[in-house]
């Protein structure tokens, strides 16, 4: 059900996790969200989640890592509500956490494809509807992570994914300033999701102990993300880190 009183946002990876609850966040906000991800299933569990906000949702099932499948979702977007105001590129993989020279070529693919390719993929596409829409102009906010900053052993394929995204960031932000399209990276450490049980439970640290890491709430991160996206298109949030207080990144460890 279309609402022209609602933004219309878009939310990749939508089906659990971060993008789940960023998803719920911008619904309470007042957005039209869009839901997107490769399970079909996962997406209506949110849609479930969201309750009597549901009727503001829509599910679509893509792959952010397939141009046609990017191009056709955003094709349907245009077609149903006729413009896009945000875009949450929060897709994203990891790799098997084994040393660099054991990384399969599969798994680096798999990763780059999914956190960075797919990204641009998506931005390229909301470049093209933002700067033809009336008002021209909307926002997108990238999933960068506490990766973007210094990396957790055995992890080169996602750091490398999370450093290039702030490159894709700042670029964004540059290149869209024409077309009155704002982007910021909101970049996360220990969320409480599925893929943070590890940490509660030990993961290797710089110095090759086992050490189990302080999570957050997940909920704070949609509320950031519902934050970043509050903001009138004259004002930027560049970028936000947000992460669990206690997890051992700021020092030493």
């Amino acid at each position: 059900m279309t609402n022209p009183d609602r933004k219309v946002a878009l939310v990749t990876g939508a089906g659990s996790g971060i993008g789940r609850a960023s998803a719920l966040a911008l619904l309470r906000a007042g957005y039209q969200v869009v839901l997107t991800g490769r399970n079909a299933n996962k997406l209506q569990a949110t849609l479930n989640d969201a309750a009597e906000l549901a009727e503001h949702a829509t599910a679509v099932e893509s792959d952010v890592r397939d141009p046609a499948s990017v191009a056709a979702l955003f094709t349907q977007i245009s077609k149903t509500y006729g413009r896009l105001d945000l875009l949450f590129n929060n897709a994203g993989t990891g790799a098997p956490p084994v040393p660099l020279e054991d990384i399969k070529f599969e798994h680096w693919r798999a990763t780059i494809d999914t956190n960075l390719t797919g990204a641009f993929l998506c931005t390229q596409q909301a470049f093209k509807l933002m700067k033809a829409q009336a008002p021209m102009g909307g926002r997108i906010i990238n999933n960068g992570s506490i990766s973007a900053h210094a990396p957790r052993p055995n992890s080169a394929p996602y750091t490398a994914s999370k450093h290039a995204m702030t490159g894709l960031t700042k670029s964004t932000s540059l290149d869209g300033r024409k077309y009155n399209i704002a982007c910021g990276q909101i970049d996360i450490g220990n969320a409480a999701t599925d893929m943070a049980i590890p940490m509660q439970r030990g993961v290797p640290q710089a110095n090759g102990e086992i050490a189990a890491e302080a999570v957050m709430d997940v909920e704070h991160v949609a509320q950031a993300v519902a934050q970043m996206a509050a903001l009138p298109l004259e004002s930027n949030i560049q970028f936000m880190t947000i992460m669990a207080t206690k997890m051992p990144f700021i020092g030493r460890g």
